[in-house]
């Protein structure tokens, strides 16, 4: 927090009670926490003497509140102000690292819509001495030293660039430094959001630049503050709500009793959400009981009613949605960010889910509600007494992204505790399963459920006191305990409640009570430590994932203001174990998993590894735990070294799909059988909360991958002229020869540019696969060809017999025949496709056939007619059934060209006939004109006689 934000949250909480202390750096999320960081010392109270300066520190001010704190050396530093009375206040261990990063990346982004690009304006700058507006996070420019300190770096061989962690992308900078700071263009995006800024291994006065992971999305708009509109709020008294974007974490909405507030960027910036005082009354305006996001907006539950809050219009759902209109009681969505779509043809997921007492709903993108079950339908799975209640309390979607867990209370007649019972439905197959969990609580006392980031269901559940734990798919179920014994919270927090519990990616958990005491603990540890106070009791305060995905803290004033804080969660439980034999039995856990999902399609494998290192004698290895349909193969390999008294021991892990689908009767079925989403996780067989990460989680989905399709090689949709044109095709050349030609509209958009061919040349389509990251490869497998709009007048140069063929093989005339109730592109496909290599498989037949099968191994292609030209537009057929699971067809338009045209009878008729008619007239003519020539030497003298001259 910067100097000034430090200040006017001092001047507030000093207000608010009890003392607390705290401290703070310049460094984002306390990223650089190192013997060059200046840490800040913060008191709030009245009974301040002075600081404790540990040896190799100084204080500017020991005896001011506020001061700063620098040490020279690394090393564990004990710090705690000296106060006046008789009580004590706690003390703080701090872990200063001997580290050689001291400079941060630092950027701005510009949004151009016309193009949908984003424009992200970078350069390096150091905490110790930077401008306060870059410390706040709101610079647009880099200030003077920052530009030097940037050159100086570029000068090195600096250079950064922006890797996106799901695309696997990167972005370097569109041209050199200038102005003392690079430019990286990227597309506008809403999936691949999470991106690493990073550079060259540059040092700069052996000073590295930290890399610095961040969101960048397409931009989420907060809906605009209207003059005259009225807040929208929790009941008085009540504790503060929030929700944050599944995927956008810095997008997120905070429902207070005063005001509710919304961010796109982790509370920066922010604006209030009102509504129109004419739409609901004050009574209603002031009952919001449960608030969350999905992709439309905000969803608000108000007396029992959802209503959706889209850019400046609020509306009820209500039963034209498929959502009753009122008894609704709790609305979720999803808490961890997944791949959206990951199978073809798989069912729509929902984004949120509402319930009522006895009724659940699944709502989706088309902001339509689906009913999945109610009580009567789960009391009968769960074989319970018709008399008895059963109440559905609470539902929550866990990690794996088409399963979520559903909290159910039953009551018998004769009962004076509830029984809880979870249960899990799958939304793919709509299947319910029941957990080996059972807990009796009073009638009284009500659940809260939050599932936590593992590839097992697990789940903590929490009431006013005490919170339960479920573990390694409910095979470790309790109650958290302190290090004392202790299962009640409250106890050790002045009577306080339990507000809420904060999880995240790396396994944290937080219970934070109303009066701000907080307890921690980590994902699989049974027992929690008390973190020191951060803030006063009064405080209104709650938990946020920052942009990185570490936590920070949000304050509501009573102004109607919220300001986010930094919050140290590494340096708190380093600081209240450090006295403790909590310590982390790793040195370090790595392993090669850089995926949040993987596909694998038939045949295909997966090859992981997981690295541990620890103290020799511990004796620690990686656990592999899956969790899913058991649809692949796995193989373990481990192997392990020692040297200098500590232990690297490597687990290397195979996944493979295996079946085999060739002469399969019920072969979608089967295929249906062996796919499914499978959620793996790796974790040290041993790990205690000061580990900084509990285990790696990720997916793997075996399927047809939606990215995935085929194309034919050499051919494009740019590279001719884009024009739609018509063609006959002659009946003669068509199919079952109809009465009419075929008049066919050629479609560019769809068939793309025709490739040419000479009628002479011999053509075998070479056809190439490809998914989300571009083509990868050929396809080396069996594939059929036909022309869609029915032509056969072309063939194959290879017959069955030189092919290879001991039986007869799949011709589409046969294939035709034997399915005439199916389209011409169904009554071939892998489903029923039969090799003819084997006498066991087939009969004996004509095997001087033409062969039909293309591959790219073998000699078969396509040859054309002789005696015409023509336009053919083929569909390519992937035809192996041990391929793909998807159904791969590509689309590819060819011209015949190099033949002179069969020239019409008539026509020939007609010029022959024009031919000889002046043949015979010029015979004609000429006789005649021959005949007046010799005529006149015939009677008349070739020399005429001269007449002699009379004499006078």
């Amino acid at each position: 927090m910067s100097p000034g934000g430090a200040a006017v949250l001092l001047s507030w909480l000093s207000w608010c009670g009890s003392a607390v202390w705290r401290y703070t750096t310049n460094s984002p999320d306390y990223r650089i926490f190192s013997s060059r960081s200046t840490i800040r010392l913060v008191y709030e109270g009245t009974s301040f003497s002075e600081w404790t300066v540990p040896e190799n520190c100084y204080v500017h001010d020991k005896s001011s509140p506020v001061t700063d704190l620098r040490c020279s050396a690394p090393g564990v530093y004990t710090l705690k102000p000296i106060v006046t009375g008789p009580e004590e206040e706690e003390e703080r261990y701090l872990l200063l690292v001997d580290s050689s990063v001291c400079f941060m990346w630092y950027y701005t982004v510009e949004n151009y819509f016309d193009n949908l690009t984003q424009i992200v304006t970078v350069w390096v700058y150091d905490p110790e001495n930077a401008d306060p507006k870059e410390v706040q996070w709101i610079a647009t420019e880099p200030s003077l030293n920052s530009k030097i300190l940037t050159k100086q770096l570029a000068a090195l061989g600096q250079k950064p660039r922006i890797y996106t962690l799901l695309g696997r992308e990167s972005y370097f900078p569109e041209s050199i430094l200038q102005e003392g700071v690079w430019t990286i263009q990227l597309p506008m995006t809403k999936t691949d959001v999470i991106k690493e800024l990073k550079g060259n291994q540059v040092a700069f006065e052996d000073c590295f630049v930290s890399p610095l992971p961040f969101l960048l999305s397409f931009p989420f708009s907060t809906v605009p503050e209207t003059p005259g509109y009225l807040p929208i709020t929790s009941p008085a008294g009540s504790p503060l709500m929030s929700v944050s974007s599944t995927c956008i974490p810095s997008f997120a909405v905070l429902v207070s009793d005063m005001e509710t507030f919304q961010t796109n960027d982790s509370f920066h910036t922010w604006t209030r959400v009102r509504v129109d005082p004419k739409i609901l009354s004050d009574s209603e305006r002031h009952s919001v009981s449960s608030v969350t996001l999905a992709g439309q907006g905000i969803f608000f539950l108000i007396n029992g009613a959802v209503y959706l809050m889209s850019v400046n219009q609020l509306k009820k759902l209500q039963g034209d949605h498929g959502i009753p209109d009122n008894g609704i009681v709790g609305i979720k969505s999803r808490r961890w960010c997944g791949i959206n779509t990951f199978f073809k043809n798989q069912k729509n997921r929902s984004t949120m889910a509402a319930w009522t007492n006895s009724e659940v709903y699944l709502g989706y993108a088309s902001l339509k509600f689906a009913r999945i079950t109610t009580s009567a339908e789960l009391k009968s799975f769960l074989n319970l007494p018709p008399s008895d209640i059963l109440t559905i309390e609470n539902l929550e979607y866990t990690v794996h992204p088409l399963e979520l867990t559903v909290l159910l209370y039953h009551v018998c007649a004769a009962c004076v505790d509830k029984k809880v019972y979870i249960l899990i439905y799958n939304e793919q197959s709509s299947q319910w399963v029941t957990q080996d969990f059972e807990l009796e609580i009073s009638l009284d006392t009500f659940l809260v459920s939050r599932s936590l980031f593992s590839a097992m269901p697990d789940l903590v559940l929490w009431d006013k006191h005490r919170v339960y734990y479920c573990y390694q798919n409910f095979t470790l179920t309790g109650t958290i305990q302190t290090s004392t014994g202790e299962e009640n919270l409250s106890v050790l927090s002045s009577g306080s409640n339990i507000h809420d519990v904060y999880v995240d990616y790396y396994g944290n958990i937080i219970v934070k009570m109303e009066n701000n005491v907080m307890f921690y603990f980590k994902i699989n540890i049974r027992d929690a430590v008390k973190l020191h106070f951060w803030m006063s009791e009064t405080t209104k305060s709650l938990f946020f994932f920052s942009d990185s995905y570490h936590a920070y803290l949000v304050y509501v004033f009573d102004n109607g203001t919220v300001q986010p804080q930094d919050y140290p969660l590494n340096l708190e439980v380093q600081s209240v174990t450090y006295k403790s034999q909590d310590k982390c039995p790793y040195m370090a856990f790595h392993n090669n998993v850089f995926r949040v999902i993987y596909f694998l399609d038939k045949g295909e494998n997966l090859s992981i590894w997981s690295q541990i290192v620890y103290p020799e004698n511990t004796g620690l290895h990686t656990i592999v735990e899956t969790y899913g349909p058991k649809v692949l193969a796995i193989a373990q390999d481990s192997h392990y070294e020692i040297a200098l008294g500590y232990c690297t021991k490597t687990l290397s892990v195979t996944f493979t799909q295996i079946a085999q689908y060739e002469l399969k009767p019920d072969y979608f079925k089967q295929q249906q059988k062996d796919s499914g989403l499978l959620v793996v996780q790796l974790r040290p067989s041993e790990y205690s909360k000061t580990c900084p990460i509990a285990q790696k989680v990720f997916e793997i989905a075996v399927g047809c991958n939606s990215n995935k399709a085929i194309r034919v090689k050499g051919f494009s949709g740019t590279e001719c002229k884009h024009r739609d044109f018509s063609y006959v095709i002659h009946r003669s050349y068509l199919r079952k020869e109809p009465l009419r030609n075929l008049k066919v509209r050629y479609d560019w958009g769809k068939y793309g540019c025709p490739l040419r061919v000479d009628f002479r040349e011999k053509f075998q389509p070479v056809i190439q696969v490809s998914d989300e990251n571009g083509v990868y490869g050929d396809v080396d497998v069996n594939f059929i060809v036909w022309e869609i709009h029915g032509r056969d007048d072309y063939t194959f140069n290879s017959t069955m017999k030189q092919s290879g063929c001991l039986n007869e093989a799949q011709t589409w005339k046969t294939m035709m025949e034997m399915n005439e109730n199916l389209p011409l592109d169904m009554v071939w496909g892998p489903e029923n496709y039969r090799p003819c290599f084997s006498y066991a498989i087939g009969k004996p037949g004509d095997l001087s056939q033409p062969y039909e099968i293309l591959n790219i191994s073998n000699k078969n292609h396509l040859v054309w007619p002789t005696d015409h030209v023509g336009m053919y537009v083929f569909r390519a057929k992937v035809l192996d059934p041990n391929f793909s699971f998807c159904n791969l067809t590509a689309i590819f338009a060819v011209e015949t060209i190099g033949v002179i045209p069969k020239p019409n009878v008539y026509l020939v008729a007609a010029f022959l006939f024009i031919l000889m008619l002046v043949f015979f007239t010029i015979l004609v003519l000429s006789y005649f004109h021959y005949q007046r020539i010799y005529r006149q030497y015939i009677y008349e003298p070739l020399h005429k006689p001269q007449n002699k001259q009379k004499k006078n």
